[in-house]
């Protein structure tokens, strides 16, 4: 028998057909974010397809639901997100780096509705964009708190949810402004709440624990039951990193 595979059938061109169907999966994406930062998840399907210059087939191909094309955009997104701050995690100035980055956020998020859309449902649970990606983008952000906080330049008792929620309703205020005037001075106002100072009001203690759940030390998050094994003490790396650093800290003190 030959070893030699067998040419393909006449008139196919599978190389081609690969490079098209790659680039219309980009067409598709493309025009999605596009669809999706003007109108949100509103967007008919038929839309981004006709944006895109292919069927409304092409896309299922590509994509099984409007849900799954609407995840990727926004995880793209958060990617980004994750991405800047990883790079922003050795900065020299921790304390401004910190408020530049929420209000890089802020600004990068607010004129996308499809965005905006996303993180309003995944803080509600109706919407999970990728639990490794929505992991990932909390503990780069929980490097540049403790950081800041470290620095000083952020108050100790704010924990990275604080800041997750602040960050949702500081969106949610901006496009309330909407054209009235002052982009940013939401975000001005929420970040001058998270500096410290003489007459900041104290926050009350964090909620207590369930009888059945473990809470992590350090930022209060439920820890998930281990079914095998030792459970774990912190919701992830970047926790259990405050907490050596913190433990190293009063030591040296």
């Amino acid at each position: 028998m030959s070893r030699n595979p067998a040419p393909p059938p006449s008139g196919t061109r599978p190389g081609p057909l690969r490079a098209d169907a790659r680039r219309n999966r980009q067409l598709v994406l493309q025009a999605a974010r596009s669809a999706f930062e003007e109108a949100g998840l509103s967007v008919p399907l038929g839309e981004i397809a006709r944006r895109a210059g292919v069927g409304t087939g092409t896309v299922y191909r590509h994509f099984p639901s409007k849900e799954a094309l609407f995840r990727a955009t926004v995880v793209d997104r958060v990617r980004l997100f994750t991405d800047t701050a990883r790079e922003l995690a050795d900065a020299a100035d921790p304390g401004p780096v910190f408020f530049r980055y929420l209000a890089s956020v802020v600004r990068l998020s607010v004129r996308n509705k499809g965005l905006c859309d996303a993180l309003e449902a995944s803080a509600e649970g109706r919407f999970d964009p990728s639990p490794g990606v929505e992991r990932d983008f909390r503990e780069a952000l929980s490097v540049l708190l403790d950081r800041a906080q470290l620095a000083g330049a952020v108050r100790r008792d704010v924990a990275l949810d604080d800041v997750l929620v602040l960050l949702l309703g500081c969106l949610s205020m901006e496009q309330r402004r909407g054209s009235h005037g002052e982009p940013g001075r939401m975000t001005a106002l929420m970040c001058d709440a998270l500096r410290p100072g003489r007459n900041v009001t104290k926050l009350p203690a964090p909620a207590p624990v369930r009888r059945n759940e473990t809470g992590c030390p350090v930022c209060g998050a439920a820890l998930p039951t281990a079914r095998t094994g030792r459970p774990a003490r912190y919701c992830g790396g970047a926790c259990r990193q405050k907490a050596h650093r913190e433990r190293t800290r009063g030591r040296a003190l």
